[in-house]
This record gives structure tokens, sequence and C-alpha cells, in this order.
């Protein structure tokens, strides 16, 4: 099986570095710096589960696309998407699975649009990772995991034959019946995460530890939540119940990776992270004020950086 993997920095390195490193055939679709950089040093991971480099890995660009690929693995932030989809479009075939890992749900309806709803499965994945000024693929913690399904919950055949290839390379990687409703318990998190953490400019232990900050940020949890459940997406207890602890440990130092990038000046995933989230909660009568005020400060933002 023929695997594409969109770019090769923190996250589509890693996890395709994994499978590469097992033997599969793996190929990143890189820009010509990246390609460079991969043809003179190698990928190179630095890691708690072991670190890996991987000589001369098989590259290619999006102008030198000759053949189709039977899994297009995408991990592009949202905001790239468009330009994402210009570069990997020659790889789609008929018979072609992409599989995104992309926040939120907001890519799905674009993907659909672009190659149609039967190429699309759902996936999301779980990990720390960044480059490093070596441009290293250096992951920060031993957490990693990588799910992807049938939108519709069906076992298919091209599943099984994708899980084979994603499971050898070691990242907990799983076929999932219930991958829609995963992908919701993950935006559920990950938007209360950035939304309070942004807005607050501030970790989580320490927005905790201000007057009001627990109940700002369980507000949050519970209009994350609310959208979810009308949206047919229940949160499950046992998820509610890591978030709950996760979203509530006293000094934890946790931030989101948008608040990071707000720091740094870079660009962030506020429509597709946020706003889809406000806008499916309009749609559904859910209120939804604390993530309002996070959005305006998420928009105002990214007016600055662009110079308005």
């Amino acid at each position: 099986m023929r695997v594409l993997v969109v770019g090769a920095g923190a996250i589509g390195g890693y996890f395709g570095g994994r499978m590469l490193q097992a033997g599969r055939d793996i190929t990143f679709l890189v820009r010509p710096r990246r390609a460079g950089e991969l043809a003179s040093a190698g990928l190179v991971i630095k890691s708690p589960n072991g670190d890996a480099t991987l000589k001369s890995p098989p590259t290619v660009q999006a102008d030198t696309i000759k053949n189709t690929f039977d899994v297009v693995l995408l991990s592009c932030k949202a905001y790239d998407l468009a330009d994402a989809i210009k570069s990997f479009a020659p790889a789609v075939g008929p018979q072609t699975s992409i599989v995104p890992l992309l926040n939120g749900m907001l890519h799905l309806d674009i993907l659909d649009q672009e190659f149609s709803r039967e190429r699309v499965l759902g996936g999301l994945c779980a990990i720390a990772a960044t480059l490093n000024e070596k441009r290293e693929v250096v992951q920060l913690t031993p957490m990693q995991s990588l799910t992807f399904g049938e939108r519709d919950g069906n076992m298919s055949e091209r599943v099984r034959a994708i899980a084979e290839v994603i499971k050898s390379g070691d990242f907990n990687g799983t076929a999932s019946e219930n991958v829609m409703h995963d992908m919701w318990e993950k935006w559920v998190f990950l938007c209360s995460l950035a939304a309070s953490t942004s807005l607050m400019r501030a970790s989580l232990g320490n927005i905790l530890a201000a007057p009001g900050g627990k109940d700002f940020v369980l507000g949050i949890l519970d209009e994350c939540k609310s959208v979810a459940s009308a949206e047919g997406y229940s949160p499950r207890a046992p998820f509610m119940e890591r978030t709950l602890a996760m979203l509530t440990a006293e000094g934890s130092p946790l931030t989101a990776s948008m608040f990071r990038d707000i720091k740094a000046g870079l660009p962030v995933e506020a429509d597709h992270v946020v706003g889809d989230l406000i806008a499916r909660g309009d749609a559904a009568k859910v209120p939804v004020p604390r993530l309002r005020v996070a959005y305006t400060h998420l928009k105002a933002y990214e007016r600055q950086r662009a110079g308005g």
C-alpha cells in the first residue's frame, strides 16, 4: 500500500517516519527547502519512545507527482488546507483514501466538496511534537496515538487494510468504529483548552489560581459540550472524567498550541477551532457567550498580526 504523507513537519514527519521505519511504502510530499533538508540530514526523530534517523526518505514535490497513491495522510494546519489540497490533488485517484488529522470538523466539508465524501475518512491524532532549530522532529512527551475510520462507523475492507500499515508504526494506531464521536470529543477538549489559555494568556494552573478562573474554564467546557450534544455527539463519561481532571489540575503548566502560536506571532486556527463551534451552536440555539469573547480576541489578534 502506497501512502503519501503531506508534509514532513512535526506531525507528518513523526507518524510517517515511524511507518517508514517499519518498512512501509511511505512518500513525503514536501516543499523544495524541506526536500533538501531531508536529502542531506535525513528525517531525524528525537523521542522518549526511541530516536531514529531515516536517511534519504522518499520525497516528492507537488509539480513532480506522477502517480496516484492508495492513501493520503493529511496533517496540515487548517489555514494551510487550501494550498495543501492543490499540492496533493494529482495524487488522488479513483481508489485513493484521504485520512485527515486536522482539528475540528470544517475541513471535512471542504475535502468532501473537492474529492467526494466517499474518499474522505475521519481521523485524529494526539501527540506533542515540534521541529527544533536543526529541523529535527522532537516528540515532547511519550503520548502518541492516531485514530481513523469510516465516518459511518463501518469497519470496511479499506479501513482494515490501512490499519495494518498504521499499526506497524507502533504509535497506538487504531481503526475506530466511532471516529466521528472521537473527533468531536477531541474538538471539545481542544476548544476548551485553546479558548481558555489563549484568552487569558496563561497556563491552566495560573487561570485556576485566579479568582473565578475555575468557573470560567468549566463554563467554556460546558459550552463546548453543549454544542457537541446538540450535534448528536454528547461526550462520553470516560472522556469527561479525563477532561475534567486535566482542565482542573492545580498548578498545571498545560497550554494550548494556539496560545503558544499567539506568543510566537504565528497564524492560528481561530475559525476552525472556535468560530465553527460557535456557528454550530448558533444553528442549534445553544448559548456560547464565553466562546464568543474568546473568538473576538482571536480575530482581533489575527487582524493585528496582518497589520490591520
